[in-house]
Order: C-alpha cells, then structure tokens, then sequence
C-alpha cells in the first residue's frame, strides 16, 4: 500500500484528465454490453412484427446505433491519445523528481551506485511507469466493468449456468494471482539485469580509449556478453512464467465455453432455459472473455511497470544525509578564516579516515597539504564544502559552523580546481561559463584571459564555440585545466581547494598552468593538495598527514631543517627516486 500511495500521488496534478479517462472507459463499456442486450431485444420482440413496421423503424433503430458508436470513437479516441498524454506528463514529473533527488543525494551514494544502472532508472523504467500509469487504471477499469456486467446480465438469462462460470472463473482467479507472484520476483530480476547491461555499455564506451590503447576489445566483448546472456537468461525466464500464465487462462477460457455448451445442452433439455438465450449467453461469454484476454496482456505491462516504480521508489527514498538545518543562514562578505575543530571522519562507520584533526588556517594565507595517497587529504577538503559531514567535530566559516550555513551559499564561495577535470559536453564558452551561468561573454573572455588559454581559444577555428567533445576529448590536459582554472576565475570565491591540480601534466604545461594558479590563489584562502613539492615551497604553512593524522607543520625551510617526512618526500623527488 506504502507504494501505491505514492504511485497515486501522481495522479493528483491531471484528475481532470484521469477521471475523464475513466468516464470515457465506463461509456465505452456501457456500449459494448449494450449491444447483445438490443440484439437479445430486437429477436424476441422486434423482428416478430409486421415487416412494413419494421422497415420503417430499422432506419430509426441504425441512426441510433450508429450514433452510439459514433460516441465510442469520440471516447477511444480520448482514451488512446489524452489518455496517454496523462502517463506522459505523469512519467515527465516522475524524470524530474528523481533527477532532482539524484542531484541532492551525497557523494557517498555514488561511491556505491553506478551512473549506467542510474540512467536505467531514468530512462527505460520511467518509460515502463508511463504505460502503467495510463493502462493500469482504464484497463482493470473497463475489465472489471464488462466482467461484472456481463455476470450480472448472465444471471438474469439463468442463475445455474453463470454459478458455474462463476466457478471456472474463481478457479483462474487463483490460478492467476499465484503465477502473478511468481512472475513479479522475474520482472524485477528482469529490471536489474538490463541495469547491469546498460553500466557495462556506459563503462565500456566511457572507458574506450583505454579498451583501444590496451587491445582488450575482444575482452570487453566477452564482459559484455556475460552481462548481455545474464539478462537473456532473466528474459527466458520471464516468458516461460507468462507462457503458463497466459496458456493457463487461454485453458480456462475453453472451459468456460465448454461449460456453456454442456449445461446449456442440459438446461435446454430440461426447458428452463430457450435456444435463442444460449445464443444471447454465448454473446455475452465472448464480452466476459475479452477484459479477461485484457488483463492477461496487461500483467506483462503491470508487472515491468510496477518492479519500475519499486526500484524509482528505492532511489527516492535514499537520504539524502546532507541536507540545510532548519535554521540554515546564508553566508555573505566572507573573509576566508576556516577552523578544523578537533575533526574526526570515517565512511559509514568503517575505520576513521581522519582522527581529532584541529587546523587554523587565517583569511588570504596559503596553505598546502602533503602526505601519502589515502592519508586523508582529498578527504580533509571534501568535508569543507560538506561534500561529506564531519563525524565528530566542527569546521568553521568566519566562526560560523559550516552546518549552520546554506548549502548553496556555502559552496558558492568555495572554488575546487582538480586533477580530474570534467568538460560538459558543449562549447568551451558554456564549460567556463559553469562557473557562472549568468555571466556576459566580456566576463567569460576576461575569465580565460586570467587562465592563460584566451590566445588558445582565439586560435581555434570557432573560437569560443568550438564544441569540446564528450568529456572534453578534443583538448589537451592542459587545456582543460586551464578552462576549469577559468571557471573558478569566473566563480570569484574568497576561499579555493586545489586538489593536485597540476600533477597529471607535463613539465611544460605545469609551470604555465602553476602562474594561472599562483595568479587564481591571490588574495584568497587556498588549500593545496600537493603531490609536486616544488609547486608548494611558497605556501605560508605546509602540513604534513598520514593515516596517523597530522605529522608535521610548518614553511618549507622550517621543514626541511628538520629533516622528517616532508624532508624525505621532498629529496625523494628530487633525487628521481619516486614520484
């Protein structure tokens, strides 16, 4: 029922247009159970009469049908196109929902969940939600409408023969809901397995210039093909369910009909029922089996849609864990003093990344972080912006607990410049224009100028239109540095994170890329993550983590004299030792 009711929930927007639908679909079976009664009508009480009688009348009696029928197509037509529009807008607002939820959802529930497995859910289970929300009401409404109409009718034609319909059919009734529970585990197998396909395809293409450069497209093949027999296997087993489902009722059917034929044999003999009943019971069989042969092809439909909406309802339900308190303030005129108070940090409740960390870090002053890979540093910055919460502890903003603060405003005055850069696929000018949606072109160039890649962009054929390709595949390393140095340039945030900007590049293209972060750090908070220690010998503080925590602080003479860690990391780069 919880699903249900939020199923429903989106109905309420278009209940015009959804108890429209339902007003068509009562209309179309009022007319369809209509016309065995006029028949049955029309034999016993119309065609006996004079035939000048009824040839006057029949032109009356045609005109009127047509008409009725004439209000049918009006009513299907409803149906079939507004009513499908209704899903649309429905599954248009389902999308929405859940990209938006995706978007506030944490950093730690895509370290779990891969994106390809994420557009399933957006595009192919949506998809499937939609025909649900369209079909599922008007066709267990019209179904439900023509079978109790038609028991009802049938029982005004002999009360015997429909108890003995009404037996066959209790017995399909049973027989359909328990293989209905069987194929609602496969449908949502079904679902999970063309997740898998999809990430394996989205990983593979994602990853194809690895896939090339190490000649592992036949592995990729065979990784593809596991996934792709897995989801064979799953479909397989969906349809050998629906074979005995629907070969199950087809059985049944038949024994309505031989039902009908044996007692109506027996009835006829006896006298309590007439030869031209059968023919109007035989009629009104056929209307009882049609919303019956519906709702067979609908479980199909019923199940995928509803294994869909349990798996949209599981991201929906995902929390978002970090979220504005309740009195959240929005931060204006920041100076730049951060304060790490006694910080401790651990991924769902695993072992403590960070332990009691405490870190005092003026407004303007340069700060640099240095350390083993998995000491922590990313981790340390990644909590600043609140891409993660702090376990235990506090950090604060100009005194202000960062909790405390909106998390848009929060994260506006904070520019992050990383190793790995992500180009949107677009235009360069719409890739530095991130950093500012509401920007002008003059702030853009001047934007790209400060980054040191005007006079590159100015060279290319389309300037600043020219497309960068699909994750910005069409530039250098360098180039996208420097166009994701010129997002932050256009951001303007008095406080900036640069985490290992520098050290997937080449010599050449550090030091240039080294004077755009020099002249980006100006007169702003900086927090460097360094894995090249000759790009931190200027920072007015250099502190040196492991997984033990905080090992050594102090400017780079300081530590070098002292001749610890940072000493010994420093002379293994410069010795050509390591990295």
């Amino acid at each position: 029922m919880k699903v249900w009711k939020k199923f429903i929930k989106y109905y309420e927007p278009y209940r015009f247009l959804f108890f429209a639908d339902m007003f068509c679909a009562l209309v179309v079976s009022l007319i369809d159970l209509s016309f065995p009664v006029i028949l049955n009508y029309l034999v016993k009480h119309f065609f006996i009469m004079d035939k000048i009688y009824i040839m006057k009348t029949i032109t009356y009696i045609g005109i009127g049908l047509l008409i009725m029928y004439v209000v049918k197509y009006f009513c299907q037509y409803f149906i079939a196109s507004w009513g499908h529009i209704m899903g649309a807008k429905m599954e248009t607002n389902m999308r929405r929902d859940l990209f938006d939820h995706l978007q506030m959802l944490p950093f730690s529930y895509y370290d779990e969940n891969n994106t390809g497995e994420m557009m399933s859910k957006l595009v192919s289970d949506l998809f499937d939600i939609s025909e649900l929300a369209h079909h599922g009401p008007e066709n267990i409404f019209i179904s439900a409408l023509k079978i109790l109409g038609s028991f009802a009718i049938l029982l005004t034609i002999n009360v015997k023969m429909t108890l003995i319909l009404c037996a066959v059919t209790a017995v399909m009734v049973v027989f359909s809901f328990v293989q209905n529970s069987k194929m609602q585990r496969i449908f949502m197998d079904n679902r999970k397995k063309i997740a898998n396909v999809n990430s394996m395809v989205q990983d593979s293409l994602l990853g194809i210039r690895v896939v090339k450069s190490f000649a592992n497209e036949k592995l990729e093949k065979r990784k593809f093909g596991r996934a792709n027999k897995n989801y064979l296997d799953s479909k397989v087993s969906s349809y050998v369910a629906m074979g005995k489902f629907m070969a199950g009722n087809s059985f049944f059917q038949g024994v309505l009909y031989v039902s009908v034929i044996v007692s109506g044999a027996i009835f006829i003999t006896q006298g309590t029922v007439k030869a031209t009943d059968l023919a109007t019971y035989a009629l009104y069989i056929n209307i009882l089996i049609n919303p019956i042969d519906v709702l067979i092809n609908f479980t199909e439909q019923f199940q995928k849609g509803y294994a869909s909406f349990k798996r949209f309802i599981d991201v929906m339900e995902a929390e978002t864990e970090i979220e504005n308190r309740e009195n959240a303030e929005v931060i204006k005129d920041v100076k730049g003093n951060i304060e790490y108070k006694n910080v401790s940090f651990s991924y769902d409740d695993e072992a403590y990344v960070l332990k009691d960390l405490s870190i005092n870090i003026k407004a303007g002053k340069n700060i640099a972080l240095v350390g083993p890979s998995g000491g922590g540093k990313t981790t340390l910055c990644s909590l600043l912006p609140r891409f993660y919460d702090v376990t235990e502890g506090a950090i604060t903003i100009d005194g202000k607990d960062i909790r405390d603060i909106t998390l848009e405003s929060l994260r506006s005055c904070i520019g992050v410049v990383q190793q790995d850069v992500y180009m949107f696929s677009g235009t360069i000018k719409e890739n530095i224009g991130y950093g500012k949606p509401e920007a002008t072109d003059e702030e853009i160039i001047e934007a790209a100028k400060r980054a040191n890649i005007h006079d590159y962009i100015m060279s290319l054929e389309d300037g600043y239109d020219t497309y960068v390709g699909e994750r910005g595949v069409k530039l250098s390393g360098g180039q996208k540095q420097r166009i994701s140095i010129a997002r932050v340039f256009l951001k303007n945030p008095p406080i900036l994170i640069l985490d290992e900007a520098t050290s997937a590049l080449d010599n050449e293209s550090e030091r240039f890329i080294q004077k755009s972060l020099e002249e980006l750090s100006k007169n702003r908070t900086t927090i460097v993550i360094a894995h090249r220690l000759s790009t931190i010998r200027n920072a007015d503080e250099i502190i040196v983590i492991n997984n033990e925590g905080i090992q050594e602080r102090g400017n780079h003479e300081q530590l070098i004299e002292k001749q610890g860690l940072y000493a010994y990391y420093y002379n293994m780069q410069f010795e050509g030792l390591g990295a």
